[in-house]
């Protein structure tokens, strides 16, 4: 399969609606927050606008209000995306989108960057978007699918990828600048020549 990429020298065309991919703990908030800095662009953390207390997902449970959240939150001409979440998306935020930063890491340094927050976090009882607190032990609990991270990144780690892969290809996605990052080292190279 021949992906479509922009080369990570032509960042004239990024613009100024982005959204920022990936597997879980490749580096999607920082680096979209990093993006938003240099550009002077809103943060859209579509997983603050999922996620209730108690680690109640209103993408599972009122779908048509996550969509409403996500439209009102990209609403405009300035904004940068922090997340995947396929579906909505493709369907509701890539029709306006003018790039998609991919960040592919590997799976290993992946697994290794959950456990370090997944700790930290737990340790200091962070709390995510004003809402909930991360367990580190369920974490590790892979039979138990809904409550492990370990397991998500595991299992999503090659569909994600051959999701995006098949992506880059569609007519309808046409209009996006698709740049792909195989390491933190490499896009905070590109975002330095952003900025």
């Amino acid at each position: 399969m021949n992906a479509r990429f922009t080369s990570k020298d032509n960042i004239s065309q990024v613009g100024t609606r982005i959204q920022v991919w990936g597997n879980s703990c490749s580096g999607k908030s920082t680096l979209a927050a990093n993006i938003a800095e240099a550009l002077d662009l809103p943060v859209v953390e579509l997983d603050a606008l999922n996620w209730e207390t108690g680690w109640v997902s209103v993408r599972e449970t009122d779908p048509d209000e996550f969509i409403t959240r996500v439209t009102q939150a990209c609403n405009g001409d300035r904004w940068v995306v922090a997340g995947s979440y396929s579906h909505t998306s493709t369907n509701y935020i890539w029709p306006h989108v003018q790039s998609v930063i991919w960040l592919d890491l590997p799976r290993s340094l992946l697994l290794l960057r959950a456990l370090r927050r997944c700790w930290k976090r737990a340790r200091t009882k962070q709390l995510l978007w004003g809402k909930v607190r991360e367990r580190f032990l369920p974490q590790f609990m892979i039979w138990r699918r809904e409550e492990s991270l370990f397991w998500w990144i595991w299992t999503q780690h090659t569909r994600k990828r051959n999701e995006l892969l098949s992506y880059t290809l569609e007519p309808r996605f046409a209009h996006i600048q698709f740049y792909k990052f195989t390491s933190s080292k490499e896009a905070d190279a590109w975002l330095a020549s952003v900025q």
